[in-house]
C-alpha cells in the first residue's frame, strides 16, 4: 500500500523538524535563509551522511538504512559548508569540461570534414556498427545509432534555426550545414556519441593526440565525462555520487575507485594537460580540496569523493610543467 504524501511545512517548521531530529542550529536566520534559497529537499542530500544508521533494518535488508535522527555533533553550518564546497566543485568541473568539449569538437569536425563537408550525415564516413547495426531493445529498437543521433542533431538544428550562422547556411547552401559549423550546436552527449560512431582509425587518431592508448577507451572517457557534465550542469550533488557511466582503470595510474568522482577529475586533468598545458585549473582543484569541510564527528571525508591515497598531489598527473 502506498504511503500518503508528506504534508507541506513552512520554512520555520522545516527547521524545527531538523532540530527535533538532532541537528544543531546555531544561527536560525542563516539556516532559514538557506532553506528558502536552496530548499529542504536539495540540502537533504548533503545531510544524508549525517543521519544515523538503523542497524537492525540494515541487517534485515542487507544494505545501509538511515534513520531520520542525526548523529551527534551534526551542525547545520557543516551542511552549508559542504553544499558550498560542492557548488565550487561543480563550477570547477564545468570550467574544465567546456575546454575539453570544445577541443574534441574541433578534433572530430576537422577529421570528418576532410572526408566530406557533410560527413556527420553520411554513413560511409562513419563506422559500420554505428550506421547499420540495429538497436534491439528500448524505445529506439529497430533504429541504428546513427539514426538516433541524427534525430537529436536535427532537433538541436531546429532549436538553433534563428542563429545567424545556421540561417546563413540554410539560405545559401541548400540547407546543408558543414560539420565544422554543425559542431557549434552539438552538446557533449551528441559529441560523445559521434566520437563512438567514427571509424576505428579516426577514433584512434584522436585518442593518440591525448596520449590514450585506444579510441575505445577514449569513447568511454567521453561518456563518463558527459555524465559528470550533466550532473554539474543541472546543479545536482557531485562530490560523493556514484558515477553510472564507468570508465576502466588506467594502466599506469594508481588504483582508484572508478565509481567515484575523483577518478574522473583525474581524467579531466590528463586531458587538460594536453589541451591547456599552462592552465591553473589543477592548482584551483587542489586548493578547493584543501578547503573540504572539517567535520568534528568525522561523518564525511574525501574518501567519499574517491581519494584513498594522501599523496595524490605528488602523482605525476598532478605535477605542473615549468
Amino acid at each position: 500500500m502506498a504511503k500518503p504524501l508528506k504534508q507541506w511545512k513552512s520554512y520555520t517548521q522545516q527547521l524545527q523538524l531538523l532540530e527535533s531530529r538532532g541537528m544543531i542550529v546555531t544561527d536560525n536566520a542563516k539556516a532559514l535563509n538557506y532553506l528558502e534559497r536552496v530548499g529542504y529537499y536539495r540540502l537533504s542530500g548533503y545531510w544524508y551522511p549525517f543521519r544515523q544508521i538503523d542497524v537492525q533494518a540494515s541487517k534485515a535488508q542487507n544494505k545501509p538504512i538511515r534513520k531520520n535522527e542525526f548523529v551527534q555533533q551534526s551542525n547545520f553550518e557543516n551542511i552549508v559548508d559542504l553544499y558550498i564546497f560542492d557548488k565550487k566543485l561543480r563550477l570547477l568541473a564545468l570550467d574544465a569540461l567546456e575546454r575539453i568539449e570544445l577541443a574534441v569538437r574541433v578534433d572530430v569536425a576537422h577529421l570528418l570534414g576532410k572526408r566530406d563537408s557533410n560527413a556527420h550525415q553520411i554513413a560511409d564516413c562513419l563506422h559500420g556498427n554505428f550506421t547499420k547495426k540495429l538497436i534491439k531493445n528500448g524505445k529506439n529498437a529497430g533504429k541504428t545509432e546513427h539514426a538516433v543521433w541524427l534525430e537529436k542533431y536535427n532537433a538541436l538544428l531546429y532549436q538553433a534555426r534563428r542563429e545567424p550562422f545556421i540561417e546563413h547556411h540554410k539560405k545559401h547552401y541548400e540547407g546543408c550545414v558543414p560539420v565544422w559549423v554543425a559542431i557549434e550546436i552539438w552538446d557533449f552527449g551528441l559529441l560523445s556519441r559521434m566520437y563512438s560512431g567514427l571509424k576505428y582509425q579516426d577514433q584512434q587518431c584522436i585518442a593518440e593526440k591525448y596520449n590514450i592508448k585506444s579510441g575505445e577507451i577514449f569513447a568511454k572517457w567521453l561518456r563518463s565525462l558527459n555524465f559528470v557534465r550533466n550532473v554539474a550542469a543541472h546543479h545536482s550533488r557531485l562530490w560523493n555520487i556514484n558515477i553510472l557511466e564507468l570508465s576502466p582503470q588506467v594502466d599506469n595510474w594508481q588504483p582508484m575507485n572508478n565509481a567515484r568522482p575523483f577518478f574522473y577529475f583525474c581524467i579531466i586533468q590528463h586531458l587538460l594537460k594536453r589541451i591547456c598545458p599552462n592552465s591553473t585549473w589543477s592548482e584551483r582543484f587542489k586548493q578547493l580540496l584543501a578547503e573540504f569541510p572539517q567535520i568534528g564527528n568525522g561523518m564525511i571525508t574525501l574518501g567519499d569523493f574517491g581519494i584513498a591515497q594522501e599523496d595524490w598531489q605528488e602523482w605525476e598527473l598532478w605535477q605542473i610543467r615549468k
